[in-house]
Protein backbone atom coordinates (compact mmCIF):
# COMPACT_ATOMS: atom_id res chain seq x y z
CA UNK A 1 0.00 0.00 0.00
CA UNK A 2 1.24 3.51 -0.74
CA UNK A 3 1.91 5.86 2.16
CA UNK A 4 2.12 9.65 2.34
CA UNK A 5 5.81 10.65 2.33
CA UNK A 6 7.06 12.33 5.50
CA UNK A 7 8.44 15.27 3.53
CA UNK A 8 4.91 16.03 2.28
CA UNK A 9 3.54 15.95 5.82
CA UNK A 10 6.24 18.45 6.88
CA UNK A 11 5.45 20.67 3.88
CA UNK A 12 1.74 20.63 4.75
CA UNK A 13 2.59 21.61 8.34
CA UNK A 14 4.84 24.44 7.10
CA UNK A 15 2.04 25.77 4.91
CA UNK A 16 -0.36 25.66 7.87
CA UNK A 17 2.29 27.52 9.90
CA UNK A 18 2.49 30.18 7.18
CA UNK A 19 -1.24 30.80 7.46
CA UNK A 20 -0.90 31.15 11.23
CA UNK A 21 2.01 33.60 10.81
CA UNK A 22 0.02 35.81 8.43
CA UNK A 23 -2.94 35.71 10.82
CA UNK A 24 -0.70 36.64 13.77
CA UNK A 25 0.53 39.69 11.83
CA UNK A 26 -3.04 40.53 10.79
CA UNK A 27 -2.03 40.51 7.13
CA UNK A 28 -2.47 38.28 4.10
CA UNK A 29 -0.05 36.85 1.51
CA UNK A 30 0.77 39.08 -1.45
CA UNK A 31 3.26 39.18 -4.32
CA UNK A 32 5.74 41.26 -2.25
CA UNK A 33 6.02 38.77 0.61
CA UNK A 34 8.12 35.62 0.56
CA UNK A 35 7.74 32.93 3.21
CA UNK A 36 10.79 30.68 3.66
CA UNK A 37 10.88 27.27 5.27
CA UNK A 38 14.16 27.72 7.22
CA UNK A 39 14.53 24.70 9.48
CA UNK A 40 13.15 21.50 10.92
CA UNK A 41 14.09 20.26 14.38
CA UNK A 42 13.13 17.04 16.11
CA UNK A 43 11.07 15.60 13.27
CA UNK A 44 9.51 12.29 14.28
CA UNK A 45 7.28 10.00 12.25
CA UNK A 46 5.10 7.81 14.43
CA UNK A 47 2.71 6.03 12.07
CA UNK A 48 2.22 5.62 8.32
CA UNK A 49 -0.48 7.71 6.65
CA UNK A 50 -2.34 5.68 4.05
CA UNK A 51 -4.97 6.46 1.42
CA UNK A 52 -8.30 7.17 3.11
CA UNK A 53 -6.72 8.54 6.31
CA UNK A 54 -7.71 12.07 7.34
CA UNK A 55 -4.57 13.96 8.36
CA UNK A 56 -5.30 16.72 10.89
CA UNK A 57 -2.66 19.47 11.07
CA UNK A 58 -1.97 21.24 14.38
CA UNK A 59 0.38 24.22 14.57
CA UNK A 60 1.23 26.36 17.60
CA UNK A 61 3.39 29.49 17.40
CA UNK A 62 6.13 29.35 20.01
CA UNK A 63 7.75 32.70 19.22
CA UNK A 64 7.95 35.45 16.64
CA UNK A 65 10.80 37.97 16.38
CA UNK A 66 12.03 40.11 13.47
CA UNK A 67 10.20 38.08 10.86
CA UNK A 68 11.48 34.73 12.20
CA UNK A 69 8.85 32.31 13.47
CA UNK A 70 9.20 29.12 15.50
CA UNK A 71 6.33 26.64 15.57
CA UNK A 72 5.47 23.39 17.29
CA UNK A 73 3.66 21.28 14.71
CA UNK A 74 2.01 17.89 14.68
CA UNK A 75 -0.15 15.86 12.36
CA UNK A 76 -2.60 13.25 13.62
CA UNK A 77 -4.86 10.60 12.18
CA UNK A 78 -7.76 10.28 14.58
CA UNK A 79 -6.16 10.23 18.03
CA UNK A 80 -2.86 8.78 16.75
CA UNK A 81 0.19 10.98 16.24
CA UNK A 82 1.55 10.59 12.70
CA UNK A 83 4.26 13.27 12.62
CA UNK A 84 5.68 16.02 14.84
CA UNK A 85 8.43 18.63 14.49
CA UNK A 86 9.54 22.14 15.42
CA UNK A 87 9.55 24.35 12.34
CA UNK A 88 11.47 27.58 11.80
CA UNK A 89 10.20 29.91 9.09
CA UNK A 90 11.09 33.41 7.91
CA UNK A 91 8.93 36.05 6.26
CA UNK A 92 10.57 38.68 4.08
CA UNK A 93 9.30 41.54 1.96
CA UNK A 94 10.85 41.75 -1.49
CA UNK A 95 11.12 44.87 -3.65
Amino acid sequence: RPVMPGVLMLEALAQAAALLAFDALNTSPDENTVYYFAGIDGARFKRPVEPGDQLILNVEMLRMKAGIFKFKASATVGSELACEAELTCAMRTIA
